[in-house]
């Protein structure tokens, strides 16, 4: 498993240049806002969580189309389905899941502070948005997995992916955002938004590869 995780970081990272690609996408989202919103930092500082959050969302769906389609392209996924019982084939996908977070998400994450600047977010604000986005990011992830698992045998599924995962995201962004706003915002509470937070981060990695392996098993019959 730890093969199958560091092959999978060096795959996300050459195909495309995916961190890279997520990052300068992550960067364009945000930096078009104040052009759109205009010079207004006091707008720019309550908004920007919620412009980070979807900035990262919308970079996080990049990649996962092609999650498992160099799998089935080279014979692998097959390979992986008959090796292992139902919970082992779970297993891998989990895997999978944690290195694409690793190679194309947590480049997000990791230049979201630089990019809260752009919104004019204090250090508590970034900090908060920061926190909640590496929380709850692995749930994307864990999504994604389950959408392109469905839209593996399609031509051209990444459409399909994105309008399959973005519904179920909703309240991931929901609970990210609430969090990030109650770091900043007296008297809410931050630390209920974000236990809500993480839950669905856990909830989904259980959930997530178990429907993942279930719509592979199916591509594949």
């Amino acid at each position: 498993m730890l093969a199958l995780y560091l092959r999978d970081i060096r795959l996300s990272t050459r195909a495309g240049g995916g961190a890279l690609t997520g990052v300068i996408f992550f960067l364009a989202v945000i930096a078009v806002v104040p052009f759109g919103v205009g010079p207004d930092l006091a707008l720019l500082a309550r908004i920007g969580p919620a412009i980070l959050w979807i900035g990262a969302l919308l970079a996080a769906l990049l990649g996962l189309d092609r999650l498992f389609q160099a799998d089935r392209e080279d014979g692998s996924l097959d390979l992986m389905l008959m090796a292992g019982a139902r919970h082992m084939t779970a297993f891998t996908v989990f895997v999978k899941c944690l290195a694409h977070w690793t190679g194309a998400v947590l480049p997000l994450v990791v230049a979201s502070p630089l990019l809260a600047l752009f919104m004019n977010l204090d250090p508590v604000a970034a900090g908060a948005t920061t926190l909640t986005l590496a929380v709850g990011t692995p749930a994307l992830a864990f999504i994604g997995a389950a959408g392109a698992a469905v839209a593996v045998a399609l031509p051209r599924g990444g459409v399909l992916v994105s309008v399959l995962v973005l519904p179920l995201a909703i309240p991931v962004l929901i609970f990210g955002v609430s969090a990030s706003y109650a770091a900043v915002a007296e008297p809410d509470p931050f630390l209920p938004p974000f236990l809500i937070l993480t839950a669905l981060t856990l909830f989904f990695a259980v959930v997530g590869p178990a429907a993942a392996a279930l719509a592979l098993r199916w591509a594949g019959d």
